[in-house]
Parts: C-alpha cells; sequence; structure tokens
C-alpha cells in the first residue's frame, strides 16, 4: 500500500466497521448492503481509484458482521456440545482453570441449531486435567451465548467478550471426561514463559518478565493490574511503541556494528542492517501477539527506519493512517478496543506538540523533552481513559514522569539483554538479576504513590463535564499561541471542578433504590442524602469471583447491610465487602453460621433515616426451626404514600404468616426467591397488588427463573414486571408525592407503554 493512499483506506476501513455496527444496532437487514454495495461497484466503473477503498471497506465490514453471526445460537443455550478444540491460553484460578479454546469441530445435539460458526469460547474447567496452550483436546461443553452483567458504570463485560472475538461461554463437562488428542506443538512464546519459569528468580519478577518482553499480560495478577490503574501506568506494561522501537534500535546498532568490523571501507552504503531491524521489528510484534498498540508500533517503526536509512520522508500523518488502516484490515473489531484508541490518539497528540519544533540535543534537552511530553500527554490520556473506563489517577503525570524514564531506560533493557545473554552463563541471569533490583523500587514506588493519591472514580454526572475540562486544558497547554490567561483558566476549571460537584452534587431527596445485576442472586442497594445501606451481597462463584467486587471502587462506606439468610447467592459477597469496604452495622437472622458479627433481624423492628421508615415483618424474635430459606429477613421501607417490600427467600407459607403486617398499597416488590413457585402465592400477589415486580435472577439460569405460574399472577394483578435477567440492573427513585421513576441497564423497546 502507498503511503499517499494511507488516509483513504483508513477512512474506507472506518466506514466500513461503522456501516456493520450501525446495521446491527438499528437491524437493518444485510440484503439492505448488499444493494449499497452494488450501487457502490457501479460508482467504480466511472472512480477506478475508489475500487481499492471499496474492497477495504467491504473486507472490514464483512469482519464485523462475522463476528455477530459466529455468537452461539439460543437454541444450543446450555446444552452439551462436543468438541474437538485447540487450547489458545489456561489461566489458574483457585480449584479451577480459565481456558479460552479455538474450535476445530462442534458435534450438537439433535435437533438443535449447527455450531459450526462458533470458533472461539471461554470456559471454565474444574478437572484435576493440567492444560497447556497448544494442545488439543476433545471435550464436552455446556456453552451459552455471550453475555455478562449490566449494572450502570461497571465493566461491560459482554461487550468485552464481542470485541475479543469470544462467541459463547460456559464450562466443561466432567462426563464424558476430556480426552487430550495432541501435545502442544512448538512455540517460541511458550518456550520463553517455560524458561522464565525455571530461572531463580521470585514470582512477581516471572510475570514482569513475561508481560514486558513477551506480551503476555494474563501472568500478572488482579493485585498487579489494580497497582497500574491505580497510578495510570497501565500503557508501561503494554507492548508498544516503547517496546519495539527499543528492539528495533537496539537491533539497527548491532547489526551496524557487525557491518562495520565486516566491511570497515563502505559499512555505510550497506542496507542490510536496516533490513536486520526491520524483521526483529515485525518479529517481536508478532510474538508479542500483534495487539492493536503492537502493531501501530511496528508500522511506524517501520517507516521510522525507512526514513532514517535516506529514503523519501513521509509525513507522521501519514504513517499515523497507515497505522489505522492495517491495524483495522487485519483485526476489524479494534475499532471497539479502548487500547487501539489510547494508544493512537497518544501517538497523534505527540505528533501535534512537537510538529515543527527543533530535535532536542543533549541530555538536558532530551529530559526537557520527556518532561514537557508527559505533561502534555497527561491531561488528554486522563481524559480518555475517563471517558472509557470512568475513573482518574490523580497523580499519574507526575508518576509517569518518574516511572516512564525508568521503565524505558532500565528495567525494558536489563529485560532484553537477560534475553539476549540467556545463553551466556551467568551474564542472563546478572541481567534478570538487575531487573528484579529494579522492579522492586518500581513497584515499592507506585504503592507509595497510591498510599498518597488512590484511584478516583467519579459520580456518573461528573465525568463528562470533568471530561470536556480536561480536553480543554489538554488543547490550550498543547496548541500553539494560545493566551497564557486562557491557559490558567483552564487549569482552575480542572481544579475546581471535582470541588464544585462535591457541594453542589447533593443525592437526590427521597430513597434511591438500585437492584443489580448480579446473576443468579440478590443485591440491592437503598441510598438516601445521609444513609446507605445493603440488603444481601450477590453470590461468590465457584471460581471464587464475587460480583460485587466488579461494583464499586475500594473504601466505600455502608451504614448498615443486612444479610437476609446465608444461602451463597445472598450472602456469597460477604467476603468482597470485608475486604475493601467499611461496614458500620451489620444485620442477619438469628441461628445463620456467617463470617461476621451481627445483630438479628426480627419482627417489628424499626427505624427511620432521612425521613425513610425501615421495619422487619420476618422472622419472629427468639431461636426458631425454620428453614434458612423461611427466617428469610423480610424489610418494608416506606417514603410518603410509597411502599417498597423485599422478602428474601420465604415460601409461600411464611408470607401467609405475615401478609396482614403488609402496608397496602405496595409500590414496588421484589420478588421472592428470584421468581421461583415456592414464594409469591396467589393469596400475597391478591393481597400486596404491587405495581412493579422485580425479579432479580441471572440471564440464561437453570432453573428458568422466574417461572411461568409466578409471572401470570402479577400480571393478573395488572403488575409492571422487570428482570435483571432481561434488564440489567434496575434503578428506581421514592418520593413523597412524586411518581415513581425507574431506569433501567438494558432499555427495552416499548417498555414505558406497556409499563
Amino acid at each position: 500500500m502507498r503511503l499517499g493512499s494511507a488516509i483513504p483506506a483508513a477512512l474506507a476501513a472506518l466506514l466500513g466497521a461503522v456501516l456493520a455496527w450501525f446495521g446491527h444496532a438499528v437491524g437493518i437487514p444485510s440484503s439492505t448492503f448488499w444493494w449499497i454495495l452494488v450501487a457502490a461497484l457501479l460508482v467504480t466503473v466511472w472512480r477506478p481509484r475508489l475500487f481499492a477503498g471499496l474492497l477495504i471497506g467491504l473486507w472490514v465490514f464483512t469482519g464485523v458482521q462475522d463476528e455477530w453471526a459466529s455468537r452461539l445460537p439460543a437454541g444450543l443455550s446450555g446444552e452439551d456440545v462436543s468438541v474437538d478444540a485447540t487450547v489458545l491460553t489456561a489461566q489458574p484460578m483457585g480449584d479451577a482453570t480459565r481456558l479460552m479454546l479455538s474450535i476445530d469441530s462442534c458435534q450438537r445435539p439433535a435437533q438443535r441449531p449447527r455450531c459450526s460458526a462458533v470458533s472461539k469460547v471461554r470456559v471454565t474447567a474444574y478437572s484435576d486435567e493440567t492444560f497447556y496452550p497448544g494442545e488439543q483436546w476433545r471435550m464436552t461443553l455446556r456453552l451459552r451465548p455471550p453475555s455478562g452483567f449490566a449494572n450502570p458504570g461497571t465493566f461491560d463485560y459482554e461487550q468485552w467478550l464481542w470485541r475479543e472475538g469470544i462467541h459463547a461461554t460456559g464450562y466443561l463437562r466432567q462426563d464424558p471426561a476430556p480426552r487430550r488428542l495432541a501435545e502442544a506443538g512448538p512455540s517460541l512464546r511458550q518456550l520463553g514463559l517455560k524458561f522464565i519459569a525455571r530461572q531463580s528468580l521470585d514470582d512477581r519478577t516471572k510475570r514482569w518478565l513475561a508481560a514486558l518482553t513477551l506480551g503476555d499480560s494474563g501472568q500478572l495478577t488482579q493485585d498487579d493490574w489494580s497497582l497500574l490503574n491505580a497510578t495510570g501506568t497501565t500503557h508501561l506494561v503494554v507492548i508498544s511503541g516503547l517496546h519495539v522501537g527499543l528492539v528495533a534500535s537496539f537491533v539497527l546498532m548491532l547489526a551496524k556494528l557487525a557491518a562495520r568490523l565486516t566491511m570497515p571501507t563502505n559499512w555505510r552504503m550497506r542496507a542490510w542492517p536496516w533490513w536486520v531491524a526491520a524483521a526483529a521489528c515485525m518479529s517481536y510484534a508478532a510474538l508479542a501477539g500483534m495487539a492493536p498498540p503492537a502493531m501501530r508500533a511496528m508500522v511506524m517503526t517501520l517507516i521510522g527506519l525507512w526514513v532514517l536509512s535516506g529514503r523519501h520522508a513521509p509525513s507522521p500523518w501519514q504513517g499515523w493512517w497507515l497505522a489505522m488502516a492495517m491495524v483495522l484490515i487485519v483485526d476489524p473489531l479494534a475499532l471497539w478496543r479502548p487500547g487501539m484508541w489510547l494508544s493512537f490518539i497518544a501517538v497523534a497528540w505527540l505528533i501535534i506538540i512537537w510538529q515543527g519544533r527543533r530535535r532536542p540535543r543533549g541530555i538536558k534537552g532530551w529530559c526537557w523533552a520527556l518532561a514537557r511530553s508527559q505533561l502534555l500527554l497527561a491531561p488528554l490520556m486522563a481524559d480518555a481513559v475517563l471517558v472509557a473506563f470512568g475513573r482518574i489517577a490523580p497523580a499519574a503525570p507526575l508518576i509517569n514522569l518518574v516511572a516512564v524514564p525508568w521503565v524505558s531506560s532500565v528495567m525494558v533493557p536489563t529485560a532484553l539483554l537477560g534475553w539476549l545473554l540467556s545463553l551466556v552463563p551467568f551474564l542472563g541471569q546478572a541481567m534478570w538479576s538487575l531487573f528484579e533490583v529494579a522492579l522492586t523500587v518500581f513497584h515499592t514506588f507506585l504503592a507509595l504513590s497510591v498510599q498518597h493519591w488512590p484511584l478516583w472514580e467519579p459520580d456518573r454526572p461528573l465525568t463528562y463535564p470533568l471530561a470536556l475540562a480536561l480536553l480543554l486544558l489538554s488543547l490550550c497547554w498543547g496548541l500553539p499561541a494560545v493566551l497564557p490567561g486562557i491557559r490558567l483558566a483552564s487549569t482552575a476549571l480542572v481544579v475546581a471542578l471535582p470541588w464544585w460537584s462535591l457541594s453542589s452534587m447533593a443525592p437526590q431527596q427521597g430513597l434511591r433504590v438500585t437492584v443489580h445485576d448480579v446473576g443468579q442472586g440478590q443485591l440491592i442497594e437503598l441510598r438516601s442524602k445521609h444513609y446507605r445501606l445493603l440488603y444481601d451481597t450477590g453470590p461468590r462463584f465457584r471460581g471464587g469471583f464475587m460480583p460485587l467486587e466488579s461494583l464499586w471502587s475500594p473504601g466505600q462506606r455502608f451504614d448498615q447491610v443486612i444479610v437476609s439468610h446465608s444461602d451463597n447467592d445472598h450472602a456469597g459477597g460477604i467476603n468482597a465487602l470485608l475486604t475493601a469496604h467499611h461496614v458500620n452495622k451489620w444485620t442477619a437472622p438469628a441461628g445463620e453460621t456467617l463470617p461476621i458479627a451481627s445483630r438479628t433481624c426480627q419482627q417489628g423492628q424499626s427505624w427511620q433515616r432521612d425521613g425513610v421508615d425501615y421495619r422487619f415483618l420476618w422472622p419472629p424474635a427468639g431461636a426458631n426451626e425454620l428453614s434458612p430459606n423461611d427466617r428469610s429477613c423480610v424489610l418494608e421501607v416506606s417514603v410518603g404514600e410509597h411502599r417498597l417490600l423485599i422478602t428474601g427467600d420465604v415460601s409461600t407459607e411464611i408470607e401467609r404468616r405475615f401478609l396482614l403486617e403488609v402496608a397496602t398499597p405496595v409500590a414496588f416488590l421484589v420478588a421472592g426467591h428470584h421468581g421461583s413457585s415456592t414464594s409469591s402465592g396467589v393469596q400475597f400477589v391478591r393481597h400486596t397488588a404491587p405495581k412493579h415486580v422485580v425479579f432479580s435472577a441471572g440471564r440464561h439460569n437453570a432453573f428458568q427463573h422466574p417461572v411461568d405460574n409466578v409471572v401470570r399472577r402479577f400480571h393478573q394483578q395488572g403488575s409492571c414486571l422487570w428482570s435483571t435477567a432481561q434488564d440489567g440492573a434496575l434503578r428506581f427513585w421514592l418520593e413523597a408525592a412524586h411518581p415513581i421513576e425507574v431506569r433501567t441497564t438494558r432499555p427495552l423497546p416499548g417498555r414505558r407503554n406497556r409499563c
């Protein structure tokens, strides 16, 4: 591809990806796009130069469309399928292993949709077997279409699965037992990982070596990622321009030295050192997995080598557009990956702030250039991270002033030299020992920084005003010919906006209730102006993951947490609260075995906060012989004329015992036992006649909650029905003398009219 065609090619690729996404979002049939293609082909008869762009756009468009077409059919959800698969990654997690599999062949049950289009799945193996990347297995999987929890302001797992090309999730069945068909073939990355594992280094050093030099960031633990996120240094462990450029420069230096020794008279005229450096650049990017940042760095590094070797010097923007075109052609889904945009935005801004300036000279000049680049880049990158992830590392500019030169000048060179000298006794180990010391210094520096400047996640209403202020700050300080007064005003705006938000964005009057989407479980947050209560804590999965971990940043404070009973789907998140948050008061039924010191909930207990009345309707005082479900804490909340009722998992028999205690009318009812037939009896439903009913149930759950007969009972009473399985998290406001407002995370067309 000629550099002069880079911009049209990139725009064609972008247009193809956007059209595919738009067509899927609004439900335009594929046949419509084929008619558009026919019209475009006719245009190319008169304008042949558009033909290449049309092919690029069509390629990207088809690639994006194929990803939606490859998802597991809904008719195979919860069914067992037999597959021959190759292990792509195997990540230990507690007593299980998380597997990424490439499906070679798939056998579906009789009378079920085909699964031949499914090519990549993510499953959990609760097995004693040991899996290694590259192995081929025959196994039985129970799969479901890609899905995730839908909670406001949290990580979108379903979107992540789609953009990573994962077509189904599930788990490995033990019967029949999986069978290994072939051992892993040779792989440079796997050989490298095994070589690192044999070294006499501590575990942290080994996983950071794997991430920094082999691009295997999956080796890093959750604690590692938390530290990097909190300090704004995640980009330092992604193989990108820093690593690829260092490898190319180092190989070029060695190749030139070899040329000078072997051809002392005309070594400057030789082109092969540049070709060797280019080959090393491409090989290293391929070893790192050709992720979008690495591919962007590879393309721009190759252009840099071309220019430095004395060839035609294209514009930096031509290289930027060419890199974008190449990334989208190779990986159309990269358009939806935040890492791609963070990488391209950073490079574009560096081009802008350095275009037309002289090249730095001497140590002083390069130090000033580094400081200027980091300080001008930091607000824009903080802006991009805030929009993409909803968080800011307040001290990231200052931390990166130290971290970037330390990683690029000390850690990465010693890590790469360790590989280069690995075959020389003691020298390779010595280099990696130096890397271990440098890593310890780096880790200690980040940990101290987090203690003084923790990660900040602003309130959602503040996100976009703050992002706009950061963008203004970047433009005012990065662009030339901006008056000093405007620059100072933009800085003052960014500093003042968070302080203004703390004083002016007070919580809404009344009570805000959020029924979080935690799968097959329950977690309800009730929040008024000065009071924050949790009812239940959600489940804990077999692999150890607790959905509560993904809802809030660490350090939250809760005035009271009510654990309705000890079942895992209600009490599974207790450990996450104990580990990362602060709870003033725990409440649970008598007789429950829980890892907390709690007060007992008893029938008749009541209290008031911020004008909101709380009252327990069940269980009765004293010891009882009821089952854990039937001794659930039943909570009634009153805000003016509005009533909220949460019944836990009590059965229909227990519902009849406290039925006369329920104050009617009930505005909102969180249906008992996730919509099971053991709760929500006919008498209870008729008496309460709730205006709105929420089923806290998991998507594709094995129990089919909510069950049909319960749904029909509430329909007959004219209730408006909501389910976290379909609607995602539900948020509603109870305020005296005001109508109820409901918001869903997955808005469904026509829902407002039906309710």
